[in-house]
């Protein structure tokens, strides 16, 4: 146990916006929310997995919607702790604590501020490694757990509450009402027993993004680029260098979806790379070959400062690089990669890891 000061919100902020895979929101709106719920309540206790009691009920929260709209419409105060005080009086239980349900950007950092405001400690876990744009994607859904019941509300006061017969439905229904909740809407949902979360869950992923965002904020400290420190730290691979030349990107049915193509600089002068998107990275091509494919993690990072780049922050003349880090085995399953590989986002490919991607490419830079 240990407690969240504002310092490592902002390592954790950084850190998450590079493991959420250019979703989840802009980190610095996560980072603004949580910092204020801390000065105005106190730090945040932050709990192990085995420090859970098996029949503690965790309940995680995060906001659904286009990354985009985040810009104009930041969510309140409110919205989390009517969703939360909606949730345990359905359930009748009083909830022990709340944990990110993504790894990325707003969605790592939200728990924080209700955890605040709340007096509830967050669990040093998430629900993906990464980001990704669904509410069935999840490891919980890997294992059969159900998203109902699935609480949402908005920045008017609006709540409504989902029980569906499959988390697919829900996915369907609370994307629909996100949709006439203006374009985003912060939502409870997959509420676990600490057993559970032991057993699902992704461990220690805040202190992982932690450890990414230490890097990159105190890069002088380090002997190394902080892209190499941080392909170091993570175990992933440099595969491309080179600058934003375009960019095609729409906000539809709740989600930003997109590509954005990169001209090589540097050795990969000459080339280029397609980076396809619904809200999160989820393919890199090159001359119709596969770099990097979902689930594995597509990132986008300056190229001097190695600070991360969402894709609602893709911009015309931008200087990158795309890393690629493996994902979690619990992906590479096979529910997982019919969950979230390739083919489930319409890609016509099977899903490589990138390790044999690299074997085949030659040795990343």
């Amino acid at each position: 146990m240990r407690y969240l000061d504002e310092e490592a919100i902002k390592d954790i902020a950084l850190g998450a916006a590079v493991l959420g895979t250019g979703g989840g929101g802009d980190p610095y709106i996560g980072e603004l929310m949580a910092i204020q719920a801390v000065k105005q309540h106190g730090p945040v206790k932050m709990i192990e997995l085995e420090e859970v009691s098996d029949d503690a009920l965790v309940v995680p929260i995060g906001m659904m919607g286009a990354p985009t709209v985040l810009f104009e419409k930041a969510p309140g105060k409110e919205e989390a702790k009517k969703a939360f005080e909606l949730m345990e009086t359905y359930l009748g239980k009083e909830i022990y604590a709340t944990m990110p349900i993504e790894i990325g950007g707003v969605n790592s950092l939200l728990p924080v501020a209700i955890a605040a405001r709340l007096g509830l400690p967050i669990v040093n876990a998430d629900g993906m490694g990464r980001a990704f744009p669904e509410l069935q994607q999840v490891t919980f859904y890997l294992d059969g757990i159900t998203n109902s019941p699935l609480v949402m509300a908005d920045e008017r006061g609006n709540t409504s509450i989902l029980q569906t017969i499959n988390n697919l439905w829900s996915e369907r229904i609370a994307r629909s009402i996100t949709v006439e909740m203006g374009g985003s809407a912060t939502v409870a949902q997959y509420s676990v027993s600490g057993k559970q979360v032991k057993d699902s869950g992704i461990a220690r992923s805040l202190t992982f993004a932690e450890g990414i965002g230490k890097i990159i904020r105190h890069r002088k400290k380090y002997k190394l680029h902080p892209i190499e420190e941080v392909l170091e730290f993570t175990g992933g691979h440099a595969l491309f260098r080179g600058k934003v030349v375009d960019i095609d990107r729409k906000t539809t049915t709740g989600f930003a979806r997109g590509v954005a193509t990169i001209e090589g600089i540097e050795d990969d002068k000459g080339k280029n790379v397609n980076l396809h998107f619904q809200n999160e990275f989820l393919l890199a091509e090159s001359d119709g070959q596969p770099v990097c494919i979902t689930p594995d993690l597509i990132c986008l990072l300056d190229h001097e400062s190695g600070r991360p780049i969402t894709t609602e922050g893709l911009r015309y003349g931008l200087r990158c690089v795309v890393i690629g880090i493996a994902c979690d085995d619990k992906w590479r399953t096979e529910k997982g990669i019919e969950t979230v590989g390739p083919g489930y986002f319409g890609y016509d490919m099977d899903y490589t890891p990138i390790e044999k991607l690299l074997e085949q490419g030659g040795e990343a830079r």
